[in-house]
């Protein structure tokens, strides 16, 4: 099969711990194309949606893990499946894309994660589907909503919705002296909304990802571990993630999330679990495939690509 992976610049990857690399590298063993564009790529004249793809061919070298073997302007209702990789953030050049994805999908291409599920499921929001398996929670810009949050639950996080990687993620106490110009800063001033949730103690065990593929779990979780003087595990800002058997808490919550995020075209998704509580849903761009593997030698990328060619009847 011919499949298309939209991607970030594949120079800016880092194919020791990139998941979508896993992917592709999973779709190479298995004998199918792998192409890959950009997001800038998209276009749409009122006809077919293209993209210019770029085919590639992957090594095992994570220092030089790609080459390029040609490429065309090309309708993506032509490719097998296309998969829609572009990391966040989920600004309006983001929603776009999956305006022209949908189109695309009217068109007969298949799209993974499905891009009406990609805006409807907001990654830290969509936790409002399934409030019971979550701390007291509230998203507003109304800052005194959110003063009056802190104060009743005495230790929260705050953090906007569009970011990734722990980015603008803060630990506020009621007595905190600077809890007024977090929340000034990050509501900004009323004019953007903010969730605000209980802090859960457990992040000191860690962060963990559940990876979730056709809705059903994965035998191991990655727990993103904080470091010394921090609050966040997100990897990104220096958290040590240990891959750990799935636990029976774990279980119950994807076994609970998972069919109805696959229903609803979600091939994969990464669910972020703190001791008993799902904190956020990761449709976007999840990631942690590498790591896992490389502690455990559980192949995420092949069971992703397995799961892929079952949904196309392949």
């Amino acid at each position: 099969m011919n499949l298309l992976f939209i991607i970030d610049p594949p120079e800016e990857l880092k194919a020791y711990k990139d998941t979508t690399v896993a992917m592709m590298r999973a779709a190479q063993r298995r004998g199918h194309q792998v192409h890959v564009c950009t997001q800038e790529s998209l276009a749409w004249r009122a006809g077919p949606v293209t993209a210019r793809a770029t085919r590639i061919a992957l090594t095992d070298n994570d220092e030089d893990w790609f080459r390029r073997d040609g490429g065309a302007e090309s309708p993506l209702k032509d490719f097998a499946a296309v998969l829609m990789r572009k990391d966040p953030p989920f600004d309006m050049e983001y929603v776009a894309s999956t305006w022209l994805l949908s189109e695309a999908e009217r068109q007969g291409a298949r799209v993974y994660n499905a891009p009406q599920a990609l805006r409807d499921l907001n990654e830290k929001f969509a936790i409002a589907e399934y409030a019971s398996l979550t701390v007291p929670s509230l998203v507003t810009r109304d800052m005194a909503m959110l003063q009056a949050f802190i104060d009743e639950q005495r230790d929260t996080v705050l953090k906007p919705l569009s970011g990734m990687g722990g980015t603008g993620i803060f630990r506020v106490r009621r007595d905190d002296p600077n809890r007024n110009v977090i929340v000034e800063t990050l509501a900004r001033h009323g004019a953007e909304s903010v969730m605000a949730q209980r802090f859960i103690p457990e992040i000191a065990a860690g962060d963990k990802r559940l990876i979730v593929i056709e809705g059903k779990p994965a035998p191991f979780v990655l727990a993103r571990i904080p470091k010394a003087g921090e609050t966040r595990g997100n990897l990104a800002v220096g958290g040590k993630g240990v891959a750990q058997p799935l636990s029976a808490r774990d279980r119950e919550i994807a076994e609970i999330m998972g069919p109805p995020l696959a229903a609803r075209g979600i091939l994969f998704a990464g669910l972020d679990v703190i001791g008993d509580w799902l904190t956020e849903v990761n449709v976007t761009s999840p990631t942690c495939f590498r790591e896992i593997q490389d502690q455990t030698g559980y192949d995420a990328g092949e069971v992703f690509v397995l799961a892929l060619e079952a949904r196309l009847g392949r």
